[in-house]
């Protein structure tokens, strides 16, 4: 399935990481399956309507948190989801959401115990990538 990003200029994002966001939930989501070619750096800028530096920047960083490979001569390659750069990075990411619900949380005066309530209403009723609601996400 071919990639599409989408972009925002209002999103308050910078345009590269907007653009690795979307590469990054391609392949853990597995639209982009692994040793899948992705665009060129130049293709997707040509595409997207931005910098070549912007899309360079982006595909760098994917590389570097282990969801891409630069194979010289041929192009970035998706790489498998279940490596464990790949799974660090995740963890790192929901961290960086919890830490910023609890802030949120401790500005309007929320227990604990109604943290995890909304935690475990959220977790009930959010639907898993590919799967119905209530199930969590598979490790590949």
């Amino acid at each position: 399935m071919p990639l599409t990003v989408v972009l925002s200029n209002t999103a308050g994002v910078p345009i590269y990481e907007q653009i690795a966001q979307q590469v990054r939930d391609a392949i853990l989501t597995g639209r982009v399956e692994a040793d899948e070619a992705l665009p060129s750096i130049r293709a997707l800028a040509r595409d997207l309507r931005v910098s070549v530096i912007t899309t360079t920047r982006a595909y760098s960083d994917l590389v570097a948190e282990g969801f891409l490979a630069n194979v010289p001569g041929k192009g970035y390659f998706a790489l498998p989801r279940n490596s464990e750069l790949v799974h660090e990075q995740v963890l790192r990411e929901v961290e960086e959401h919890l830490d910023r619900a609890v802030e949120r949380a401790r500005l309007v005066g929320l227990s604990s115990e109604e943290l995890h309530t909304m935690l475990d209403t959220v977790m009930t009723t959010s639907q898993a990538p590919g799967g119905e609601p209530g199930e969590s996400a598979k490790e590949s």
